[in-house]
């Protein structure tokens, strides 16, 4: 039987609901490392992890053992299980629904890991929500202003 030989690295976006600013930096490490562990436990690499208060980003050496929206229905229901069981906000902790996952080549991964390990400089002089759209432009991807992530009061 033939082996199964892959490259496929994605980084991939989501946000709190509401992008309310939630996760606190007492407690994001832990949260890192619990996204990490289920990451790793789905057969993929963890690569970088890291975001604001109000979103993430993780970028993965991707394996083709599930579909990526299997993976992220995985990372956000279990990660919102595990904050709100450890009690680390006081209403109920959720992601919003929907994310980006945009691809990058093997030549990219060090520039990419950098830009999400510094996050919080980079959003010192541009918000999520030009990131994000920015993201989608860059790759082409066509979208609906109407489903990008809505801003806190929106």
């Amino acid at each position: 039987m033939a082996d199964t030989y892959t490259q496929i690295y994605i980084q991939f976006v989501f946000a709190v609901q509401n992008r309310v600013s939630l996760i606190h930096p007492d407690w994001e490490q832990q949260l890192y490392k619990y996204i990490t562990g289920i990451v790793q436990n789905k057969s993929h690499k963890m690569i970088a992890i890291n975001g604001m208060p109000d979103h993430l980003h993780i970028f993965i050496g991707f394996k083709p053992v599930d579909h990526i929206s299997e993976l992220m229905k995985v990372v956000k229901g279990e990660s919102t299980k595990w904050i709100n069981e450890k009690g680390f906000v006081k209403k109920k902790f959720r992601w919003q629904a929907g994310y980006g996952a945009f691809s990058y080549s093997r030549s990219h991964i060090d520039r990419v890991y950098h830009y999400i390990m510094n996050q919080k400089e980079h959003h010192q002089r541009k918000s999520f929500l030009e990131e994000y759209t920015g993201l989608l432009e860059k790759f082409d991807v066509d979208f609906d202003e109407r489903y990008i992530f809505k801003p806190v009061n929106g």
